[in-house]
């Protein structure tokens, strides 16, 4: 049992909900395209925010009540990257750009 109370476990599950704006089958989609595998750090393979997309369809899938810690970590890495980069949003037009597709693979489309 991790060292978390009930309430920090539901504040990292509402923050998770508040930080994704997709659902889970425009994410899946989403993740299908050429565009989303193209941003991102990786090592030759996946790259970490496209694994994270994947993770983000099942977590969205789950019941709560069927989450266990590690998805509750995941969940709060989700809300810290999403937090982080939206800060980060270029001037202009961002519709096709990077950034965008890096946070949609983290299951949050800024331009909606």
């Amino acid at each position: 049992m991790s060292g978390e109370s009930d309430k920090e476990r539901r504040d990292t599950v509402d923050e998770f909900g508040d930080a994704i704006n997709m659902t889970p089958a425009r994410l899946k989609k989403w993740l299908a395209t050429d565009e989303s595998k193209s941003v991102g750090q990786s090592d030759g393979g996946e790259s970490v925010g496209h694994a994270s997309g994947r993770r983000i369809v099942e977590l969205l899938e789950k019941k709560k009540a069927d989450l266990t810690d590690d998805d509750i970590a995941h969940m709060r890495k989700v809300v810290g990257y999403v937090h982080r980069h939206v800060k980060q949003r270029p001037s202009g037009d961002i519709t096709e750009t990077r950034w965008r597709y890096s946070l949609m693979n983290w299951g949050h489309d800024p331009a909606k």
